[in-house]
């Protein structure tokens, strides 16, 4: 069997972690519970389901050649055992036993996910906190590897895989094509390169944003999760008004509940062209390839307007810079800073992980992504999901991270903050819906 090598964005996520910044993605799903004894249901059903999911029993390994890379391999002594765990938790909120075990890392030496199932003092309601490495799957591919874990649903189909056996056309017969590809993808590169020079170093952020890299390496078990859902037809009356997409009110609600939290902390009012938020963008094609393992993301840039106080303006401006990023494409701009990935040989990714993760502060500000959820109903053991948090990792040097996603006409917003740079993170959950709340007014 021929050896998988990962991928270089996705041995690019593999290097980069570390211990005080672990690199997994997770989805928080909150169940009302289907009868007694539900949570611990839902554990013995994951714990019986994951060995037959073949993305799951995969483990990461590196190899000799290329130097610096890495490949998948099964995993001969999977034990589910160690994937999926039973926590039982005093809080109601699940979000708050969530916050320490998404800073703990995965264990490298296994496959890289894991599955906390959260039963709290709630009878009717429990949780489960699932964890992917980034190197495993972008949040399409987390959302099909979990989602083969659910009870029987529409199949979410991976793209489809190099048949074994099949001979690829000859070295030479593929040289005139591959180096006119290598020319483009160099030009590509310094076009990109380029971009995230005329980016700039951050310009108008706001210290509560960014932690401040000189005080040494953050303590693992420092991180604060908090979630907020709000009705998605309220976010549809805002765009329907104003025009553009829902995804250009959600990160306007972003702008404004930093806007607005910041002032509640007494912070000095925003100045400058605003935090750079990261915006990634799939370049999967569609739900029917949203399976399947790694990354296959690029990226949009754009400065949160958070000097703006009119709310309607704010949305605006982010309407604008969306549309700019889309009329230039995900793979141009400083935006697509994930695709110089695919530049650097493994050496290089090896080598120069450590140097990547601190320059993130460089890159960005902070991270706002978004997670499409289809529209049927995930169950577990007959218990149904409610609400779907997604949660994204915490960059080296930034204090907060954004994510969200749509699930059954309620939009969910998924917050990770170090949580010693912000320990009011249900304070920014607060603002975000009073943010939502003046756009209503705005347009009523």
């Amino acid at each position: 069997m021929a050896t998988e090598h990962l991928s270089p964005l996705d041995l690019a996520f593999w290097r980069i972690e570390s211990a005080a910044h672990p690199m997994h993605l997770g989805a928080l799903a909150v169940f009302t519970a289907g009868g007694p004894g539900a949570a611990e249901h839902a554990a013995e059903l994951l714990t019986a389901r994951c060995a037959a999911v073949p993305g799951l029993r995969r483990r990461i390994h590196d190899v000799l050649l290329p130097f610096g890379a890495a490949a998948w391999s099964p995993d001969p002594g999977f034990d589910p055992a160690r994937h999926v765990f039973l926590v039982r938790t005093g809080a109601h909120d699940p979000h708050t036993a969530a916050g320490p075990l998404m800073a703990r890392p995965l264990d490298r030496e296994l496959p890289p996910w894991e599955a906390h199932v959260l039963a709290g003092p709630d009878p009717d309601s429990f949780a489960v906190l699932f964890k992917f490495h980034h190197a495993l799957a972008d949040g399409l591919g987390a959302l099909a590897l979990a989602a083969a874990l659910f009870d029987e649903g529409p199949a979410l189909r991976g793209p489809a895989r190099p048949v074994p056996g099949q001979r690829p056309r000859s070295a030479l017969r593929r040289l005139p094509g591959a180096l006119a590809a290598r020319v483009q993808d160099m030009g590509q590169a310094l076009e990109i390169g380029a971009a995230v020079a005329r980016a700039g170093l951050p310009l108008g952020v706001p210290a509560a944003l960014t932690t401040d890299l000189t005080r040494g390496p953050a303590v693992p078990g420092t991180r604060a999760v908090a979630g907020l859902a709000l009705d998605l037809d309220e976010v549809n009356l805002i765009r329907k008004a104003v025009g553009g997409t829902v995804n250009d009110v959600l990160i306007a609600l972003v702008a404004g509940g930093l806007r607005r939290w910041l002032a509640g902390r007494g912070d000095p009012e925003p100045r400058g062209a605003g935090p750079r938020a990261l915006i990634p963008v799939s370049r999967r094609r569609g739900p029917g390839t949203s399976g399947g393992a790694g990354n296959r993301l690029s990226g949009y840039l754009l400065r949160l307007p958070l000097a703006e106080p009119d709310p309607l303006r704010r949305l605006g401006s982010v309407r604008s810079d969306m549309d700019r990023n889309k009329d230039a494409g995900p793979a141009r701009g400083a935006g697509a800073v994930a695709l110089l990935a695919d530049h650097v040989h493994p050496l290089g990714h090896r080598l120069g992980g450590p140097l990547v993760a601190q320059a993130a502060r460089l890159l960005f500000d902070i991270l706002v992504t978004s997670v499409p959820l289809p529209g049927f109903t995930f169950t577990l053991g007959g218990s149904r999901v409610r609400e779907v948090y997604p949660l994204a990792p915490l960059a080296r040097g930034q204090s907060l991270a954004v994510a969200v996603s749509t699930y059954k006409g309620t939009v969910h917003y998924g917050l990770v903050a170090d949580a010693r740079a912000v320990p009011d993170l249900g304070a920014l959950a607060g603002a975000l819906r009073a943010e939502l709340d003046a756009l209503v007014r705005e347009v009523s």
